[in-house]
């Protein structure tokens, strides 16, 4: 016993020896920053799976005082907030910054790993329409960074990563950002975790909490020394020898350099010359380059690497796998194609056999319908029906090309498109306005798509991608609509409002005046007796040439045009508020009753809006 007390206070005194707990060895950790991660192997997830902290109460306590140790600032009172806003410090952030960077920024200790480890952030976008990228990112990371704003709380994203987090069995760092805001509560994030069993260690769970600010930079570096103290628990590792394995995280097309995939390494190191397979397509490596733009010449395991030399656009998300010669990968290639091919062909063969079978039964009704029937009788009616069919085919052509929304899409990356693709999946208005995706890409627009969208009398949606003055030109000459965004969002709003324009406006009715029935009696013209109704105006006035609505204990029971409307004895077009007047219905057969009310109104159109919600 008293061994393990004073392990425990060496362990508290020194937080450097807790990293002796466990081998070092040659590892590489892979950690996603922003939402969702998971392991690439099986052998990982196991590892995961076992929580020593659970188990032996000496570790647990010690990484518990670990945690303190690290995140501990200087004392404050307790009136005052965790982050004061008059000591805030704005941090410029770039592309490409490296840790000694952003070290240097923020005036901290750069963190240090031991010999041979290496870290990899791989962030994914917080907006709704990504979750296929953030659930794909859970495929290729070993540590969950769950980053929730302090302000917005636990929102609908920050659930669907938490159960991306659990189907992958992997650990979750908190990462808890805006604390430098005054309206910031991360107990509240804390509190709310606690519905969907992500327990922080304030409440005696095993999840790391770090309150951060990612515009002051504060606590960033104890956020990476708590991702890397949990890796270095889990002793996470790779082989760097033996055939390259990896996942493609992002696709694209580049005007020199052709089909190129960002990806990451999972075993395996990927050098010059290699052959790689990646579902329908494989590539030689010619050229690699890191997530800075630099040439590299090899990549070990956790290494994000930009890939040139592929000859076709893989998708994001499909597995690389290294083989040891051209002609093995064409054969690979080929395979899968094949087994696409033949999965494709069964389908369109059961389509094929519904409509055969619809066809023969609707000939079966035709035999029977014109079986008793004399030759002639039945050509002529043979006749008036194709003649009726060709009419109306023509019709619902009409009615087709109105009412239809042909899109092409073109993106910057394979994750961008399949993000828009997946939203346009959700459409649930076909009853209004059918949505049609005719094709969808990586890369500029093209003449080949304006050829398209002409063909479909479609419209051409960009996502971070150009149209060149030419293709622009031709768009026009043609007919063709061609509409770019930078912001996911508003490509989407943008889609809503070119489906609302495409339905029929809607006939909305705005009250003119309104007039109480204070008594009925009849007159005559002719031989016939007409009622009459004695009104008062009580709001707005009665104009004879608008419609009018009668109105009984809260029920429209008629609706059509005045046939007369008197003041006294004089016919009158328009009556004011006050005045009184007589009035008679088009419609004979209806019966007026003291307290009716009768109000005058006009019909405006006004356009439609399509009832699509994407969800954001």
């Amino acid at each position: 016993m008293n061994q393990k007390v004073l392990k425990l206070e060496n362990l508290l005194r020194f937080h450097t020896v807790f990293r002796q707990l466990h081998s070092l060895g040659q590892r590489r950790i892979l950690a996603q920053w922003n939402h969702v991660f998971s392991s690439a192997y099986p052998v990982w997830t196991a590892q995961l799976c076992i929580r020593p902290w659970q188990t032996d109460p000496l570790i647990g306590a010690a990484l518990s005082q670990y945690r303190l140790l690290v995140t501990k600032k200087e004392e404050r009172s307790q009136k005052s907030q965790l982050f004061s806003t008059k000591s805030k410090k704005e941090v410029e952030v770039w592309i490409g910054m490296t840790i000694e960077e952003l070290a240097r920024a923020m005036e901290k200790d750069i963190v240090s790993l031991p010999s041979g480890e290496k870290v990899t952030f791989l962030d994914t976008p917080g907006h709704a329409a990504f979750s296929a990228m953030r659930a794909r990112g859970a495929q290729v990371t070993d540590i969950v960074v769950l980053v929730v704003a302090a302000d917005d709380g636990v929102m609908k994203q920050t659930v669907e990563s938490i159960q991306h987090a659990k189907d992958a069995q992997v650990p979750i760092v908190l990462a808890i950002n805006k604390c430098d805001k005054a309206e910031a509560d991360p107990e509240k994030v804390k509190k709310e975790l606690l519905a969907y069993d992500v327990v922080c260690e304030d409440y005696g769970g095993d999840v790391q909490a770090v309150h951060v600010s990612a515009l002051t930079g504060d606590n960033l570096m104890a956020l990476a020394e708590a991702t890397i103290a949990l890796a270095e628990i889990l002793e996470l590792k790779a082989d760097p020898t033996g055939p390259v394995e990896g996942t493609v995280i992002e696709s694209f097309t580049d005007k020199g350099r052709g089909p190129v995939t960002t990806a990451i390494i999972q075993r395996g190191t990927l050098r010059k010359g290699s052959i790689l397979v990646a579902g329908k397509s494989w590539a030689k490596v010619r050229l690699m380059f890191d997530e800075n733009g630099k040439i590299i010449h090899e990549a070990c395991p956790s290494t994000p690497v930009g890939i040139v030399g592929w000859r076709d656009l893989p998708s994001a998300g499909d597995e690389i796998l290294e083989v040891e010669s051209e002609p093995r990968a064409r054969a690979v290639v080929d395979w899968r194609k094949y087994k696409l091919e033949q999965e494709k062909n069964k389908e369109d063969l059961k389509v094929i056999e519904e409509k055969r079978k619809e066809h023969q039964e609707a000939h079966q009704k035709a035999r029977e319908k014109y079986s008793n029937m004399h030759w002639k009788e039945r050509s002529f009616l043979k006749y008036q029906e194709k003649k009726e069919q060709k009419s109306s085919k023509s019709k619902e052509k009409e009615e087709r090309d109105s009412h239809v929304l042909p899109v092409i899409i073109k993106g910057d990356v394979d994750g961008s498109v399949e993000a828009i693709v997946n939203i346009m999946h959700t459409y649930d208005a076909s009853h209004e306005c059918e949505l049609e995706l005719v094709h969808f890409g990586v890369g500029d627009v093209s003449e080949n798509d304006v050829n398209l969208a002409e063909t479909f009398r479609g419209v051409i949606y960009g996502f971070n991608v150009n149209a060149g003055n030419v293709i622009q030109k031709s768009a026009a000459k043609k007919g063709v609509k061609i509409k770019l965004h930078k912001i996911i969002y508003r490509l989407i709003e943008d889609l809503q409002e070119e489906l609302s324009s495409r339905l029929p406006c809607i006939l909305e009715e705005h009250p003119i005046g309104e007039a109480s029935i204070l008594a009925t009696f009849s007159v005559t013209e002719g031989k016939k007796k007409v009622p009459v109704a004695g009104c008062r105006v009580q709001k707005g006035q009665l104009e004879k040439q608008k419609k009018f609505k009668l109105i009984r204990n809260g029920d429209v029971i008629w609706k059509g045009s005045l046939t007369s409307l008197k003041h006294h004895k004089d016919d009158i077009s328009v009556i004011k508020t006050g005045m009184d007047c007589g009035l008679s219905l088009s419609e004979e057969k209806i019966e007026f009753q003291v307290g009716d009310e009768i109000v005058c109104y006009e019909e405006k159109e006004v356009p439609a809006k399509t009832s699509w919600d994407p969800g954001f």
